[in-house]
This record gives C-alpha cells, structure tokens and sequence, in this order.
C-alpha cells in the first residue's frame, strides 16, 4: 500500500463517512457538528469529551487532517493500525507516565518541523469513555503537550453518549451533538494545572448544557 498520508486520510474519509450514514439510516442517530473545527492546513491540539465510539467518529469527520493520541495497542491491529499511523496517530505507553509525553512531544515537534506538520491531534484528557453525567479528573498530558509546542487547543464539548453509549448498546435514535468551542492558549505564566482547570470547566460545563437540551437531567437519559 502506498496511498501516504493524504491518500491514507481520504480513505479513512470515505470509510467514516460511511459509518455515520448507517448511523443515521439504520439507528436513526444523527451528528450534528457546531462551531468551527481547525482550518484544515493548520496544526492543532484537540481535547474532547469522551462518551462513545459515535464521538470518535463525529471528530475524526469534522478536523480533516485527523489522528490520534492511542494506545500503542491498537496500531498493531492489522490494516487498522496501518492507517492509524500513516494518518498521523501517536502510539501512548501509558506505563511509562511522563516520560511517555516527553516521548509524544518529540514527535509532534518533529513533525511540525515537517512539510505536513503534525496535523489535528485528537486527546480525551480524561484518558477513557465516560457515562454521560459523569466526569473524570482530567490528566495534565495535554497541557504540557500545548506548552511544549505552543500548539493551540481546540476544547470539544459532546452529548453523544446519551444515544450510542459506551458499551455500544443499547442505541437511541436522536440528534447526538459535537462541538467545537473556541481554541485555548496558556496565559503567560499559568501552571499546567490552572491551564486544565480552565480546560475541563469549558469541556465539562458546555457538555452538561448539549445534554441537558437534549432532555438529559440528573441520571436520567431523555425519552425516546
């Protein structure tokens, strides 16, 4: 295969596409996208709300030059993994702990550096999928990758675990939201800690507003 980075994006572009049209047909689930992603020839950090397989899909869709920070796992899969890294995915060795970022912020400097640059790199700060209402605490990765590079962040604010949850069923026809809020830099001498609890208050609190239009109070997911 030889299709590059680019040929390896329009691939994964059809194929995502696809899967949200059988969402839509045979589940009755729709994505909305609102805001506005990065600008496709620009290099950007994304941090999202992480609630569903559904949001993975609805992001990749919405920043074209997608990828990934995934588990070193993952790129291993055949074809998937293939893909994975000719479109940009970082591999994460999570026992590592900090020295794995330092690794990860190598790369992205190296790549910026590049003719394609680092792309849209997509990071769920709370480092797993979560039931909707419920909130994780959020991991400093990314603001230490946003300090290191001067990337800036794009903060994703999702609903979609109200309709395709994370265990995967069962699925609620609805509208399932993303959306991208207005990207973040650190203030000149802001801690990485002060940094991401600006981040998570944007993330967390425009998220529990999509899910609460969507008729979701307290525990209780809205009505068929």
């Amino acid at each position: 295969m030889r299709h590059g980075r680019r040929g390896a994006n329009r691939v994964a572009s059809i194929w995502i596409a696809y899967m949200l049209r059988a969402a839509r047909w045979h589940m009755g689930v729709v994505v909305e996208l609102r805001g506005t992603p990065p600008a496709e020839g620009t290099d950007a950090l994304i941090a999202a709300k992480h609630q569903s397989f559904l949001d993975i899909l609805a992001i990749a869709q919405a920043a074209k030059r997608r990828g990934f920070v995934m588990k070193r796992e993952v790129l291993r899969v055949p074809i998937m993994g293939w893909y994975a890294r000719e479109v940009g995915c970082i591999p994460i060795d999570r026992e590592r702990g900090r020295d794995a970022m330092g690794r990860i912020g190598a790369q992205i400097r190296s790549r910026m550096a590049g003719p394609d640059g680092v792309g849209h790199l997509i990071l769920y700060p709370e480092g797993t999928r979560t039931c909707p209402g419920e909130q994780r605490p959020y991991k400093h990765g990314i603001a230490t990758l946003h300090m290191e590079t001067g990337l800036p962040v794009w903060p994703v604010a999702v609903n979609c675990g109200l309709f395709w949850p994370k265990g995967g069923l069962p699925v609620a026809a609805g509208r399932a939201v993303i959306e991208f809020l207005p990207p973040m830099q650190a203030a000149p001498g802001e801690s990485r800690g002060d940094f991401i609890d600006r981040l998570r208050e944007v993330i967390e609190s425009r998220s529990d507003a999509l899910m609460a239009e969507a008729g979701f109070v307290g525990n209780s997911l809205p009505n068929p």
